[in-house]
């Protein structure tokens, strides 16, 4: 399995999502007619996570995992599908065997290529007000990308289709927690596979302004993206590559095998400077060895062997270190997720990028089929592996369900929720005198109360995070007004937020040339072309 293949193409002070929308920290969302949303979320802001990255393990740990991968780069090597990427290796000096497709690799080359990874690039899209970075301690949280179905508590478990696509787009634009759109949120399978990543592409740039990961299964797919990018922010296509605003995953096929397709989007993302995040996916005791060390060791073989990729073919590339580590049940070899080996390679893969210097990716799911207890529990433990590994994109971090093979409504707004609380947890305290509270403290006798001081009245409306989902009544009240559990207040929220949804400003000439190109590109791949 990998999250993308070829079998299954498919700041601080922001306060809005589109012109007219404001809000802030624990207030309520206000739309651009002036009316009040009743969904309180947190604004649009550039996150950072101010605290120090945990380590999991010991550096000397790191520094095995490091030699073992560099054994297995030099003495096992990376199999790969594509002529041009054995050219490009062998002209920098990597021992080809063109008969296997066996490509090896010395540490002397990877040491060489890690001088020119960018340690932080931005992403900017349609609404340059959306811009995100990707390093350093800035976190992004994306959308969830590629299931085949879709499920809402309505509707019930179908096939992924481009009415549900669209309205998983509008979703990430109205919850401002939401900062990148996910490759094909769900697979409107519906739509012919050769042509279906334009009517997704023309969702992602009608429907919202932030940016969106572009499929890369081959070049053609990309150029349409920077293509069509290019129009919405009045540039050419060239000029992009000095202002990325496209994101991709590559994905390795575990273990060590780089499929031609996915080398085509790998060269083609970096030759036009847009990012990649060289992700394989590893599931102990199938895809890699057993015990997480081996996982691991693997893991960083294979991303480092796309990261020198980019590099051989652009130095500078934007380029993401990308973990996608967790195990199987071994009783029947499903993929399990949110499990405490998952949470630690989250966490140990941030330390190995950041021993590399690399923005990292990682990702916070979870194998439940239902919107239940495990979904919470399972998501909760990888987000906390996510976050305490210094993640700078969390990935698939709302909407996964089923081990990524359904995208589900109620589950994107539980994920809502959980990211919206990690952005609390995330927001630095104010130490000042007056927030000290000696004052208030003096203020109120012994066996009183704050609830009417100065100081409480002056931070009641936003002193605390207030969630979407949880509901604080006492139980009288609670039944009084319905009993309704979180997963069914979770069904009115996603109904609330399409219904409050507004599409951002496009100028109607931009929709226009949008629609021709993607008219004549529709007809040129009908015709055979890439």
């Amino acid at each position: 399995m990998s999250e993308e293949t070829t079998a299954n193409p498919e700041s601080e002070g922001r306060t809005s999502r589109s012109s007219g929308r404001g809000g802030r920290r624990g207030g309520r969302r206000g739309s651009a007619s002036g009316a009040a949303s009743s969904i309180p979320q947190l604004k649009w802001q550039d996150v950072r996570n101010p605290y120090q990255p945990f380590k999991v393990f010991r550096d000397e740990h790191i520094e095995a995992i490091h030699r073992t991968s560099m054994r297995v780069l030099s003495e096992l090597g990376v199999k790969v599908m594509s002529e041009t990427v054995m050219d490009i290796f062998e002209k920098a000096g990597a021992i080809v065997d063109r008969s296997t497709g066996f490509i090896r690799i010395d540490e002397s080359l990877v040491e060489e290529a890690l001088k020119t990874v960018p340690g932080q690039f931005t992403l900017t899209p349609r609404n340059p007000e959306k811009r995100i970075v990707m390093g350093g301690n800035h976190m992004t949280f994306g959308l969830v990308a590629g299931p085949p179905n879709v499920h809402d508590c309505i509707n019930g478990r179908r096939s992924g289709n481009y009415t549900d696509y669209c309205n998983f787009i509008k979703l990430a634009h109205h919850f401002n927690a939401i900062h990148l759109i996910g490759n094909q949120v769900v697979a409107p399978i519906e739509l012919p596979a050769n042509t279906r990543h334009m009517d997704t592409y023309m969702a992602n740039l009608r429907y919202s302004d932030i940016a969106f990961h572009c499929t890369a299964i081959g070049e053609g797919r990309v150029m349409d993206a920077i293509n069509m990018l290019a129009i919405t922010r009045g540039k050419k296509p060239e000029e992009l590559k000095e202002e990325p605003g496209l994101i991709t995953i590559i994905s390795v096929n575990s273990p060590r095998l780089l499929d031609e397709a996915m080398s085509d989007g790998l060269i083609a993302m970096a030759r036009n400077g847009q990012a990649v995040s060289v992700t394989p996916f590893t599931l102990m005791g199938a895809m890699t060895a057993v015990s997480l060390p081996a996982a691991l060791a693997q893991q960083n073989a294979e991303a480092l062997f796309g990261v020198v990729l980019t590099q051989l073919v652009n130095p500078g590339a934007p380029v993401m270190y990308g973990s996608f580590t967790s195990n199987v049940d071994m009783r029947s070899g499903a993929p399990a997720f949110g499990t405490p080996e998952n949470a630690k390679a989250n966490i140990a893969g941030g330390q190995l990028a950041r021993r590399y210097g690399i923005p990292y990716r990682t990702s916070n799911a979870n194998a439940s089929n239902a919107v239940d207890l495990q979904a919470a529990y399972e998501t909760g433990m990888s987000t906390w592996g996510a976050v305490l590994g210094g993640a700078n994109i969390i990935y698939h971090s709302a909407g996964w369900l089923e081990g990524g093979l359904t995208a589900s409504y109620e589950k994107l707004i539980l994920d809502v929720e959980i990211l919206q609380q990690m952005m609390a947890f995330m927001t630095p305290v104010d130490f000042a005198e007056d927030e000290l509270g000696f004052d208030a403290i003096a203020s109120v006798q012994p066996g009183g109360h704050f609830f009417g001081t100065d100081h409480t009245m002056a931070r009641y409306q936003d002193a605390f995070y207030q969630p979407i989902l949880s509901d604080w009544q006492n139980y009288e009240n609670w039944e009084a007004n319905g009993a309704k559990d979180a997963l069914s207040r979770a069904t009115e929220v996603w109904q609330q937020a399409l219904n409050e949804y507004e599409e951002p400003e496009l100028d109607p000439a931009v929709v226009e040339e949008l629609e021709a190109y993607k008219a004549k590109r529709v007809e040129e791949i009908g015709l055979g072309e890439p």
